[in-house]
């Protein structure tokens, strides 16, 4: 398995900060409450939170704004 020794991080660590950011910001968390340390993690869990919240904002309606819902 391919391992940066100095940075420690591999790619299991990688895809479980994305899956993790993805989870975080389905569940509403704020982006700045990342819990990684290190510039490459912090950027696939991050990397998983925009992406969890293009999905959301992709699945709502098109008709879903602020005054469809007031009318």
């Amino acid at each position: 398995m391919a391992r940066d020794i100095k940075l420690g991080w591999d790619v299991e660590s990688l895809n479980k900060a994305y899956r993790q950011g993805y989870m975080a910001a389905s569940m509403g968390m704020e982006r700045s409450r990342c819990p990684y340390r290190g510039e490459v993690v912090i950027a696939a869990w991050e990397a998983g939170w925009e992406d969890a919240g293009q999905i959301a904002r992709e699945q709502l309606p098109a008709s879903d704004d602020l005054f469809s819902r007031i009318a």
